[in-house]
């Protein structure tokens, strides 16, 4: 489920607490989770509604402006049923915690480097970590398909590959580009 930066700010400041999406089947559950730029988002409940139940109120605390504003929303969806959230902050990303680890413990170490050779021996073209780790190392904010082209691969695989280094904690996101994370300099200090 996308949730824009402004309606995840609101959820965050408590000024949103439902969400509503047009989908053929429910794409979350109660006690499901995202992450996003504030923080983590659960979804406390689902259910099924009748769009024109809906009210002002309901609207306002999705973080639209208006009911109109949002049944034009969920009008340009294709899904077949609208289904109301109630969504809540249920704290911060760990993995910002985690990336500001500037020391690893030998468990640690071995852990990442596990998890590491998993990834590089499930790749059919060979290993790729620790070359894309190097490669940020090396440019810090520098563009996606710059480092990408460096490589000889495509953007969209290498910024899929990027993302899985910083579920563990490796990389940071920039404005433009990516660095090593303390704990990431750590790890290939």
């Amino acid at each position: 489920m996308l949730i824009s930066p402004a309606t995840a700010a609101g959820i965050a400041d408590g000024s949103v607490t439902l969400a509503f999406r047009r989908w053929d089947r429910p794409r979350m559950r109660p006690g499901s989770t995202q992450r996003t730029a504030v923080g983590v988002i659960r979804i406390d409940s689902i259910a099924e509604v009748d769009p024109d139940a809906v009210t002002d109120d309901d609207a306002r605390r999705a973080g639209a402006r208006s009911l109109d504003e949002l049944h034009r929303l969920l009008s340009r969806r294709a899904g077949a049923v609208v289904y109301r959230m109630e969504v809540s902050l249920a704290g911060p990303d760990p993995r910002v915690a985690l990336r500001e680890q500037a020391d690893m413990s030998a468990e640690e170490r071995s852990s990442v480097e596990a998890r590491l050779d998993r990834w590089d021996a499930a790749r059919a073209e060979g290993p790729w970590t620790r070359e894309v780790l190097r490669l940020i190392s090396e440019r810090p904010g520098v563009r996606a398909p710059d480092l990408a082209a460096a490589l000889r691969r495509e953007t969209l695989p290498f910024k899929r590959d990027v993302r899985k280094l910083k579920e563990l904690g490796l990389t940071n996101s920039l404005t433009v580009g990516y660095e090593l994370s303390p704990r990431g300099r750590a790890y290939l200090g």
